[in-house]
């Protein structure tokens, strides 16, 4: 298989850098997804690695090998696009094999990894078939089956899901994996939903404005966001944030917002005070308390059957609560609110860098 090395990569259009010197290691038989807000460059940074987007400067390497002025046909690579770019009036067989055609390969060899393809897949029933009498789900299949065929060192997928239907997705994600399992080929793959992201990948590369903010496993990102745009980014609903100051009282720590709401602090009994913070608490590390917590105003209620989600005002801010259990809430209610201790989050307010947990 292949390893991808990305050294001090950047991308320029005249006067407009889109890449700003990315540098990134891909380990042999990794799944990455490369994923951030539309415009951060993921999808730009992908076909710089296939050759589609030429490199302004620095150097992208495929299994120890220099590639930037190598053709995207002579890279190893296979590229899935989010259109699945099927042509119409060939069956799915030869959409399959029509890159191994162009190579001039022996029939018998094409029909035997065609078939080895559509074994993997589940296609075998859908050879003699046309795109146009096939599934949104079984065309993208398809095209994957395109990519397999090829035995690349590097897999390629360009926010493939993007046309599917919700439950589709979510059995699709669940095929790439077992794919990527089953042929532990290297996967890059570019999306712009972090959920996608953190399903799939062994590491995530949260993209911003052209630069990387943090490489890590989903688990990582989620517990240990280095800035509040990765600790805003990843996870769903997104993190509450609210600015204000720690304090120290009797060998307590409390934080105080900034209309002089105090919250109490369990897992900050031991810090110093700091300058002013952002305070940052998931949705889902936010409880309902009887004692010690800040009172809150509901505005929203969301409840999806097996949890709710409540929109609510509190401490000047408006904040949201993931909760499991369930309750009967209204808007105007005003209920007591507190975080799970271990849980929270401080962010310089200035630089929005993490400073500790």
């Amino acid at each position: 298989m292949g390893s991808v090395v990305i050294k001090d990569v950047y991308k320029a259009y005249g006067q407009v850098e889109v890449i700003k010197g990315i540098s990134l290691d891909i380990n042999d038989g990794e799944f990455i997804t490369l994923v951030g807000p539309s415009g951060c460059g993921k999808s730009t940074l992908l076909r710089m690695i296939s050759g589609l987007e030429d490199i302004s400067y620095g150097e992208i390497v495929i299994n120890n090998r220099v590639v930037n002025n190598i053709q995207p046909k002579d890279r190893d690579i296979a590229m899935v696009f989010q259109s699945y770019a099927l042509y119409p009036h060939m069956t799915v067989a030869e959409n399959m094999g029509f890159a191994m055609q162009l190579k001039k390969i022996d029939k018998a060899q094409i029909k035997a990894a065609v078939q080895e393809a559509a074994d993997i897949l589940g296609l075998t029933p859908l050879l003699q078939r046309y795109p146009k009498q096939l599934s949104g789900g079984q065309r993208q299949r398809v095209a994957m089956g395109r990519a397999i065929v090829r035995k690349p060192q590097v897999f390629l997928f360009d926010e493939p899901l993007s046309n599917l239907d919700a439950k589709l997705r979510v059995q699709m994600r669940g095929e790439i994996k077992q794919l990527h399992r089953r042929l532990g080929i290297t996967t890059v793959y570019v999306t712009h939903d972090q959920i996608e992201a953190m399903t799939l990948a062994d590491r995530i590369v949260v993209m911003n404005k052209g630069v990387v903010e943090q490489v890590g496993t989903p688990r990582e990102l989620f517990d240990y966001p280095c800035n509040r745009f990765v600790g805003n980014f990843i996870g769903s609903p997104a993190m509450n944030f609210i600015e204000g100051e720690l304090i120290k009282e009797n060998e307590n720590a409390f934080f105080i917002t900034g209309n002089g709401s105090k919250l109490p602090l369990k897992d900050g009994a031991n810090l110093s005070a700091y300058p002013k913070v952002l305070y940052g608490i998931r949705p889902e590390h936010l409880r309902l308390s009887k004692d010690d917590g800040v009172k809150a105003e509901v505005t929203i209620t969301e409840d999806t059957g097996s949890e709710i989600v409540v929109l609510a005002e509190c401490c000047g801010e408006k904040i949201t609560l993931l909760l499991r259990e369930r309750v009967e809430l209204s808007p105007g209610d005003i209920i007591s609110v507190e975080p799970v201790p271990g849980a929270s989050h401080f962010f310089d307010a200035q630089t929005k860098e993490r400073i500790f947990n």
